[in-house]
């Protein structure tokens, strides 16, 4: 039987694979985990997906308190704030790295 403390992280991790389990969402954070802090525009020309899709994507991240956003002016920027997310990606990404110096 599983500990209280193990069933906390296993429903936890569960949660946050379901938000990043639709294709648009899991592509957001995998480009944040390898390029670092990017804005919506940026993320647009990489996926291809309307501007509201992806702000719609982002705001469930941020909700789940995977991705934060600072704005900088007009512009905003969004990044993992989760570590627990980095280890999910390196698992699932074998193979890949994160660019030096945007851990």
């Amino acid at each position: 039987m599983m500990e209280m403390k193990n069933q906390a992280m296993v429903k936890e991790t569960a949660e946050l694979l379901k938000v990043i389990a639709h294709p648009v969402r899991l592509c957001i954070v995998h480009g944040l985990w390898r390029n670092g802090r990017c804005n919506v525009s940026h993320m647009q020309s990489c996926l291809q997906e309307p501007q509201s899709t992806i702000s719609q994507h982002l705001q469930k991240l941020r909700l789940a308190g995977i991705v934060t956003a600072e704005r900088h002016g007009v512009e905003i920027t969004y990044a993992l704030a989760d570590p627990v997310i980095k280890q999910v990606l390196s698992i699932l990404f074998q193979g890949e790295a994160p660019k030096k110096g945007d851990d």
